[in-house]
C-alpha cells in the first residue's frame, strides 16, 4: 500500500495468503477468500459466499466485523479512476441499510476483476 493512497484513505488489494491467516477462524466450510482491500487497518474481504468487512477501532485491541451474503445486495456500482480523479469507487447497496457502503479504491486496483467477482457472487447467489 502506497503512502499517499494511505493519506488519501484510499483501499489497496491485500495480498490473500496476507489476510487468510487473520481471517480463516471467520470463515464456515467450503469459504474460500477471493479478494480483500485495505485502508490503514480496515479491511473489505469478499469471499465466495460473503463479504465481510472489519472496523478496527481504537488503538487496535476493540474490532467490529460486519458480514452481508451476497443475496443482501441489491445493486452494486464501480467507478474506474480517470484522468483527472486518481481513485476508483465502489458502492454497494445493502438490503436493509439506509445508506450505501462506499469506498474509494486505489488506481491500482483491478476494477474490471472486482466488478466481474461481484456479478458472479451477486447474480449467482
Amino acid at each position: 500500500m502506497g503512502l499517499f493512497d494511505k493519506l488519501m484513505g484510499n483501499a489497496t488489494e491485500v495480498s490473500l495468503d496476507q489476510i487468510q491467516s487473520e481471517f480463516a477462524p471467520l470463515l464456515c466450510s467450503n469459504e474460500q477468500i477471493v479478494a480483500a482491500f485495505a485502508v490503514f487497518r480496515d479491511k473489505w474481504v469478499f469471499t465466495n459466499k460473503r463479504l465481510i468487512l472489519l472496523d478496527i477501532q481504537g488503538m487496535g485491541s476493540k474490532r467490529d466485523y460486519h458480514s452481508y451474503p451476497y443475496r443482501s445486495i441489491d445493486h452494486f456500482r464501480i467507478e474506474t479512476a480517470g484522468t483527472f480523479d486518481d481513485d476508483a469507487e465502489i458502492t454497494l447497496w445493502i438490503k436493509g441499510l439506509e445508506q450505501p457502503l462506499e469506498k474509494e479504491l486505489s488506481k491500482s486496483v483491478d476494477v474490471k476483476r472486482l466488478q466481474q467477482l461481484l456479478a458472479e457472487f451477486v447474480l449467482n447467489g
